[in-house]
């Protein structure tokens, strides 16, 4: 087994989440969404980071808005709707009981 194939993996697993927790702070530019992700080290190809947002987008978890750029072309800024503030919120949930069951599952070893 390969280890980086697992972390892709399980990285791969949470991006959507990381990505509405990136927009419940603030909206965003796509570029400004791929920097957070890159910093945290959750995403090495950019090209991951649009199927997403359109999935997201027609889960209607996201919306998004043109907005005038003083640096070229108008700039899609994409936010949380309510339904992904809500459904953010359930995920939060989720992720801190997957996370305390791994605890739980790592402390019998």
């Amino acid at each position: 087994m390969n280890v980086e194939n697992i972390k892709a993996q399980m990285r791969k697993g949470v991006l959507e989440y990381c990505i509405l927790s990136i927009l419940s702070n603030n909206d965003a530019y796509a570029s400004d969404i791929i920097n957070t992700l890159k910093e945290a080290k959750m995403i090495v190809v950019e090209g991951t980071l649009y199927p997403l947002l359109t999935r997201l987008k027609n889960a209607k978890l996201l919306s998004y808005r043109w907005e005038e750029s003083t640096q070229g072309p108008p700039r899609k800024y994409y936010e949380l709707t309510e339904e992904g503030q809500s459904f953010l919120n359930e995920m939060d949930g989720s992720w801190k009981e997957l996370v305390n069951a791994v605890d739980l599952i790592h402390q019998t070893k």
